[in-house]
């Protein structure tokens, strides 16, 4: 692109769901014919993909368009928190536009009114894989936008609507573009990765000659084929995951399962409103460790609901050393704006909360070490996500990026991002590793 072609700057905020959204909207504007920056002074205009969920994240949004509006003064607002156009507005009325999450159509022609596209139709500027803002190595795949769950802490289906999947067809041809372009793993997301498909009935689509069901279990299997890492993100416990875990003894998806349990206690959970809650999860987990030794359990949690005892905690604790997950999450509850939540009684003071959230991280610290302390002597498979002066990042089978521990190796071993070796373990700490690849006769 030369200096004429008009630059779009971009800040994209919050969870990889929005990332995608981010990724689609610069694929967009890439295929006419714009550019983009993240230089306030190099953009005609800048959008900001907000993330609405929680406060702390609304007001990092209204910040970063207050900031955007004061470095460039031309803004535009799309994502979550575009839902609430009021507020946005109340603050920063000179806002261009403000759209809701996904409406792609409405971005486009916001920025269209802002700055007309350039007029070259016909150069092929956008890459088949289309834009990404992952590393080349790595890509996100959403297969669904929306949720049917009505948990009462949170307000996504107020913000994102239902449950909408995309078709398994649409989903796989994605995925092989980005295999094509280089990916080496795709992280499936959404909002319930589990109840993928249900809106559409689990209908079939035909892909590579046959037939294949828009269902949780054919789509892992279907990913599986492309002989990539496939990582499944945001994984109710709904009795049909177990079927997963098969496909994980067969090498076919990564053994690792990020569910969001969030408490342990029934009661907490009851008020929650959490889908599968009466699930026998501990029973489950054991069996899953059974069949797949090596499986990685990651989880969030919420501390200091409404109406949570300090025997609610109590046994969330001890739920926690009886599971021994891998990685653990934990928030505080906040009192989202429009969650049913706000209105139960018996709020947690935030001292306590605070106290908490600190005795739990404790717990899991001490969990993970010990965990983490087993594998040493281990061989495992780590993938490379850095190369630096002093030492390569990557990530094992058990790590997802930007969430999880690191893998880290000697700076002798010439590799790449994107790279796979074959690595044995030789140290651990509280939540990474620190390991030697081997040669081809050690493996």
């Amino acid at each position: 692109m030369d200096q004429q072609t008009k630059k779009i700057g971009f800040i994209s905020l919050g969870c990889p769901k929005a990332l995608v959204d981010s990724e689609r909207i610069l694929s967009i504007l890439r295929a006419e014919g714009y550019g983009s920056t993240e230089n306030y002074s190099e953009a005609e205009v800048v959008v900001v993909n907000t993330c609405g969920f929680i406060d702390s994240a609304r007001d990092e949004s209204l910040s970063t368009i207050g900031e955007a509006l004061a470095e460039n003064g031309k803004v535009i607002v799309t994502g979550c928190l575009g839902a609430e156009k009021q507020t946005i507005l109340a603050q920063h009325p000179k806002v261009l536009a403000v759209t809701g999450p996904h409406q792609y159509d409405a971005v486009i022609d916001a920025i269209h009114a802002a700055v007309p596209p350039p007029h070259n139709p016909f150069m092929d500027l956008l890459p088949p894989a289309g834009i990404r803002l992952t590393p080349a190595h790595y890509a996100y795949l959403k297969i669904s936008e929306g949720c049917n769950n009505r948990c009462s802490f949170c307000i996504i289906p107020n913000l994102r609507g239902r449950l909408a999947s995309r078709p398994i067809d649409d989903v796989l041809r994605e995925a092989e573009a980005l295999v094509n372009s280089g990916v080496r793993e795709l992280l499936v997301i959404s909002q319930d990765t589990s109840a993928y498909g249900v809106d559409l009935r689990y209908q079939p689509y035909e892909f590579g000659g046959r037939q294949i069901r828009t269902h949780v279990t054919q789509l892992a299997e279907a990913l599986g084929e492309f002989g990539v890492w496939v990582r499944m993100h945001y994984v109710y416990p709904y009795p049909h995951v177990d079927e997963l875990i098969p496909l994980m003894a067969d090498g076919c998806i990564l053994p690792y399962l990020d569910i969001p349990f969030q408490h342990a206690s029934p009661s907490v959970l009851k008020a929650m409103r959490r889908p599968a809650s009466d699930a026998k999860t501990l029973e489950r987990i054991h069996q899953w460790r059974k069949d797949v030794p090596d499986i990685a359990l990651r989880s969030s949690f919420i501390v200091g609901f409404p109406g949570e005892s300090e025997q609610d905690f109590d046994y969330l604790l001890q739920w926690l050393k009886e599971a021994q997950l891998d990685r653990v999450g934990c928030f505080r509850y906040e009192a989202v704006r429009g969650a049913a939540s706000n209105e139960l009684g018996d709020h947690v003071p935030a001292e306590v909360v605070d106290e908490r959230w600190n005795r739990l991280m404790e717990t899991q610290r001490d969990i993970s070490a010990a965990r983490l302390a087993q594998r040493i002597g281990n061989k495992i498979d780590v993938i490379v996500d850095t190369v630096r002066e002093d030492v390569v990042v990557g990530r094992s089978t058990g790590d997802a990026p930007e969430i999880d521990g690191s893998v880290y190796l000697p700076v002798d071993a010439i590799l790449t991002p994107g790279d796979i070796v074959r690595a044995e373990v030789e140290h651990a700490d509280e939540y990474d590793l620190w390991a030697d690849p081997l040669t081809e006769s050690e493996q």
